[in-house]
C-alpha cells in the first residue's frame, strides 16, 4: 500500500518542463490588454481552487477552437510557482500564456474577486463580459462567438 501512495504522490516530471510563470501585476496586464490587437479571454485561476480544476479542460478546448482568433491568457493568483506549473502540466493549459500574480492584485484591479473568474475583452482592452465562478461550455461559446464576430 505504501508503494502505491508513494507512486501516486510522486507527481510527474512534466511540470519541470514548464518554465516559471512570469510575474505580472495590474499595470503589466493593463498594458497587455490595451496593446492586444486580438480579443482576450483572461482566466483567473489557482492550483488550490477546486472549481478551477473543473473548468480547465474547457479552456483548453476553447483555445483549440478559437486560439487563432482570440488571445487566451491565464493569471495564477496567490499560489506557488511549483504548484502553478504542476497545474498547467496536469491539465495541458500550457498551450496558452500564463502569468503569476502572487498577491491577487490583478483581478482586484479589474473589479473581480475570487477564483475562477473569466474576463472577455475586445481588442484594445474594452471589457465585454465578466463571468464569476466556473464557466460552462455554453457561456464560453456565446462570449467567444461575440468576440469573433
Amino acid at each position: 500500500m505504501l508503494l502505491v501512495l508513494v507512486t501516486a504522490c510522486g507527481g510527474s516530471d512534466s511540470a519541470t518542463n514548464i518554465a516559471p510563470l512570469p510575474e505580472a501585476g495590474p499595470s503589466e496586464i493593463a498594458e497587455l490588454l490595451v496593446s492586444s490587437e486580438q480579443p482576450v479571454v483572461l482566466n483567473v485561476w489557482a492550483s488550490w481552487c477546486i472549481p478551477c480544476r473543473s473548468e480547465a479542460p474547457l479552456l483548453v478546448e476553447g483555445h483549440e477552437a478559437f486560439g487563432n482568433e482570440v488571445r487566451f491568457v491565464g493569471i495564477d493568483i496567490r499560489d506557488s510557482q511549483g504548484d502553478a506549473r504542476a497545474f498547467l502540466a496536469e491539465f495541458g493549459l500550457d498551450v496558452f500564456e500564463h502569468y503569476f500574480d502572487r498577491t491577487g492584485a490583478v483581478p482586484a484591479s479589474l473589479e473581480g474577486q475570487g477564483v475562477p473568474l473569466t474576463f472577455f475583452f475586445r481588442p484594445g482592452g474594452e471589457l465585454s463580459y465578466l463571468h464569476r465562478g466556473v464557466i460552462d461550455e455554453r457561456t464560453l461559446a456565446v462570449h467567444l462567438d461575440e468576440l469573433t464576430r
